[in-house]
């Protein structure tokens, strides 16, 4: 059985992905709403850390 620590992870690592899709679609956009710089730091940051996520979700998960 898993833990609530590899659910958060899980969600989280899905959360970031999110952002990270959106980040990309609005700087492809042309007109990003957050501006280019934020959301270009909003997609630097959340596509390592979705990553990150749902490496330590597994990882996690595989301890229990």
């Amino acid at each position: 059985m898993s833990s609530a620590k590899s659910y958060l992870f899980l969600a989280l690592a899905c959360v970031a992905a999110i952002a990270a899709v959106g980040s990309i679609f609005e700087l492809s956009s042309g007109v990003p709403d957050l501006g280019t710089t934020a959301t270009s730091v909003i997609a630097i940051l959340s596509v390592p850390l979705t990553g990150f996520l749902f490496v330590a979700a597994v990882r996690s998960a595989r301890d229990q």
